[in-house]
């Protein structure tokens, strides 16, 4: 289980690092595999290019070489983010994450082309990401699997297009060390049982211990406790995405006394409702 760590923000909406830093360490502590720095669930899209750097920077610091790193490195410019991935110090940081093009719309062959010029521009493995309810694109599985035979440092694909077929053709038809990694903290449990080898996860910012065991027992072949554990969120887990992300993560970890409950605009807070809901599940969890 890797984790996207959210951005915390104080009311005055600069970062918390503070909050940051006990996010962190919540992770190291409690079994969380993989930390997942600047990617969608940090509100990437808010922070200037001079905060995703110190937040980078800040994580690769607090993590002291504990955990493996990925980090978010995607855009719709294609030049832009060759750019960077030449340019960039990744001292500390062990893959990159790279989001499908947004907005553009771009064909299968764009696609395509956009990830073989990332493919030879990166000097880390790097890790596809195809989420086409945020993108609006969705890369087919022929697209996923083109790109798994023909670069041997596309490791892996976070998958969260949802789409059962089409994540099954990936396991089924890919190469044996390309991994398929779930982007859906509600449907990683089946996903483990077809062959993905486990989450990038959002609702493991606030239960990285209960949810990384999930995973484990889900690998080991123990299905029955892992389907236990399953259950037990899927309430949570619905009501995280409710209102969008990260604003329901971000009502947790508040209730949880973690961080301010504070988004950047566009982006809001949970209505009250919402978030009494999820105070009310946590409860009854704890």
């Amino acid at each position: 289980m890797g984790v996207a760590l959210i951005t915390p923000f104080k009311t005055d909406e600069s970062i918390d690092f503070d909050a940051l830093a006990r996010i962190v360490e919540h992770q190291i502590k409690n079994g969380t595999d993989y930390l997942v720095v600047c990617g969608t669930t940090a509100e990437t899209p808010t922070l200037t290019e001079q905060e995703k750097d110190e937040i980078t920077r800040f994580v690769v610091n607090r993590n002291a070489g504990r955990l493996p790193i990925v980090l978010g490195i995607g855009g719709n410019n294609t030049k832009a983010v060759v750019e960077k991935l030449q340019n960039y110090d990744f001292t500390g940081v062990d893959a990159i994450l790279s989001v499908t093009p947004y907005y553009n719309k771009p064909s299968q062959e764009g696609l395509y082309q956009h990830y073989a010029a990332i493919a030879k521009a990166s000097p880390l493995p790097v890790i596809l990401y195809n989420v086409p309810g945020r993108t609006g694109v969705n890369m087919l599985a022929s697209t996923t699997l083109r790109l798994a035979n023909e670069f041997g440092n596309i490791c892996a694909v976070k998958e969260a297009s949802g789409n059962f077929s089409q994540i099954d053709d990936i396991i089924k038809n890919k190469p044996e060390d390309f991994m398929v990694i779930s982007g859906d903290d509600g449907i990683t449990f089946p996903l483990i049982t077809l062959g993905a080898v486990g989450v990038i996860s959002v609702i493991g910012n606030a239960f990285p211990r209960e949810f990384s065991r999930m995973v484990r027992l889900a690998l080991e072949g123990d299905y029955d406790n892992a389907r236990t554990i399953h259950y037990r969120f899927t309430e949570l887990i619905e009501l995280l995405f409710v209102e969008g992300n990260p604003a329901g993560v971000k009502s947790m970890l508040a209730v949880m006394g973690f961080i301010e409950n504070k988004l950047r605009l566009p982006l809001v807070p949970n209505t009250i409702k919402t978030y009494e809901k999820i105070r009310l599940v946590l409860n009854q969890l704890n």
